[in-house]
């Protein structure tokens, strides 16, 4: 046990603990999680500009409609979530490791993300949206090709 969290149950779950020292100051680390954004992220802009440079027009964060979408299509009746690996708890994803500290805390976050996410999904899909979900990790430069090509066949 570690921080009252089980690390066999996290393995069974998949999920990433890496028992490892902070590198910056309790202060420093406060500050960088405050600078987080929730909008216009550096994932979500470069969905943005894809789109627009392939003659698509969309709507941002639409505030009616569930989860509030990073971009909606109206035209194709499509929205797109641009996911946080971390902040949404991408499975076996490498972006998604949990703190060290306050670790119940992060996975009980993180959970409730989830269920959001799956909740405002299937509020949208009942609704008669397409959602696509693109994670940040799709996003990297190795990934980023072959992710947003799939996209717009998706989209087509």
């Amino acid at each position: 046990m570690v921080n009252d969290v089980n690390i066999e149950e996290l393995t069974k779950l998949n999920i990433v603990y890496y028992n490892m020292a902070d590198v910056h100051s309790k202060e420093t680390r406060s500050y960088n999680m405050s600078r987080i954004q929730g909008k216009n992220t550096k994932p979500e802009v470069l969905v943005r500009k894809f789109l627009h440079a392939n003659g698509l027009r969309y709507r941002l964060h639409v505030k009616n409609m569930p989860g509030k979408p990073d971009v909606v299509l109206p035209k194709y009746k499509t929205v797109i979530f641009i996911q946080g690996c971390f902040w949404h708890g991408h499975d076996q994803c490498k972006y998604y490791v949990i703190p060290k500290t306050k670790t119940e805390w992060w996975l009980n976050k993180i959970s409730r993300n989830k269920t959001r996410d799956i909740a405002n999904i299937e509020s949208l899909e009942n609704a008669g949206w397409r959602v696509i979900e693109i994670w940040e990790c799709d996003l990297k430069p190795q990934n980023r090709d072959h992710t947003l090509s799939i996209l717009l066949q998706n989209l087509f």
